[in-house]
């Protein structure tokens, strides 16, 4: 019996030499990590607001880890492609990709997605939030949000509104319009925003919301009339243009967003360590005006925030996807 006493002891302390070994071995990794460049994966082509938003935070992320960051283009299936190849990518913390709100869209959309947004990626940050802006074509025949409302209940039919694609930020934030107004408007899509953009300064269609982005320009210039403001506060960017909100819309909210995400079972060191960068790049003074200028909020927040984030937005575009019966053929 002694013997096996004493057996056991030594087993015992083997067992928490061998604990501790283990419990070290990840925060020794973390404390290696980046020993070689990083790869940001951007879904969606070069110069639109994916791309630009990655490449801001991958210039001060090389600066911060000393460490290259390459932003790696693959474009398609919106999004998919890019995500799927994150999703499928080692591990090992070398692998970001940078998602936008067609990313929790995404899960309703297409019922049979070749990666489990759940199960295969891990949340690390969300970058900005940058919400909605309503252009409508000089001659319409209404000059703010509430004549728009008014008007497409009496008319119904009459207002067409254009997208960058079925399923996209712009048609389902227009749709959720519809529905929170009881108003009518007819969706015509379009393959991508600057086309949508052409038609609306050309009178074709009459309504598009659009990230800030891509509509301050035209707005300040004339080209087109800024209505309205898709959030709970007005946009430095767009200091004069007042929300919906306060223009009668209660509850009226929708944005396009800039996130990080990982391979799941990348090391929970290694993620909390980026999203802490990112929380200090997005406050930078030169990145916090940059991204302000493109009508983006800065956010930065941690991993378990920007999950229960993404859950949010999950549930409510795929409310609006079914009441609307959303589509993407």
């Amino acid at each position: 019996m002694g013997r096996m006493h004493k057996l056991t002891r030594r087993q015992f302390h083997r067992c928490l030499l061998g604990s501790a070994a283990v419990a070290a071995a990840p925060v020794a990794w973390a404390q290696a990590w980046p020993a070689k460049p990083l790869r940001i994966v951007v879904p969606y082509p070069p110069g639109g607001f994916t791309d630009v938003t990655a490449r801001l935070i991958a210039q001060k992320l090389q600066e911060r880890l000393g460490q290259t960051v390459v932003v790696d283009n693959k474009a398609g299936a919106n999004g998919i492609i890019g995500t799927d190849a994150v999703a499928k990518s080692p591990a090992d913390g070398y692998t970001l990709g940078v998602v936008i709100a067609a990313y929790a869209a995404n899960t309703t959309l297409y019922p049979k997605l070749p990666y489990d947004p759940r199960k295969d990626l891990a949340a690390v940050s969300l970058i900005g939030l940058s919400p909605l802006v309503a252009a409508v074509n000089n001659d319409a025949p209404f000059k703010t949000a509430t004549e728009l409302v008014a008007y497409a209940k009496a008319h119904p039919g009459k207002v067409s509104f254009g997208s960058s694609g079925n399923g996209s930020a712009a048609h389902l934030t227009t749709e959720y319009l519809k529905a929170l107004t009881g108003s009518y408007m007819v969706h015509i899509p379009y393959r991508g925003a600057a086309a949508a953009l052409t038609d609306l300064m050309g009178g074709q269609i009459q309504l598009f919301l659009d990230a800030a982005s891509g509509l301050i320009n035209p707005g300040k210039s004339g080209k087109v009339r800024l209505i309205g403001v898709a959030s709970d506060k007005r946009l430095p960017a767009l200091p004069e243009v007042p929300t919906f909100i306060e223009q009668g819309v209660a509850g009226f909210t929708g944005s396009t967003w800039a996130g990080l995400l990982a391979p799941a079972g990348t090391p929970r060191e290694v993620v909390r360590r980026i999203s802490d960068e990112v929380a200090r790049i997005v406050r930078l003074d030169d990145v916090k005006a940059r991204l302000e200028q493109m009508g983006t909020v800065p956010v930065g927040g941690t991993p378990e925030e920007f999950e229960q984030f993404i859950a949010t937005e999950t549930a409510k575009w795929g409310k609006v996807i079914r009441d609307a019966k959303v589509t993407v053929e």
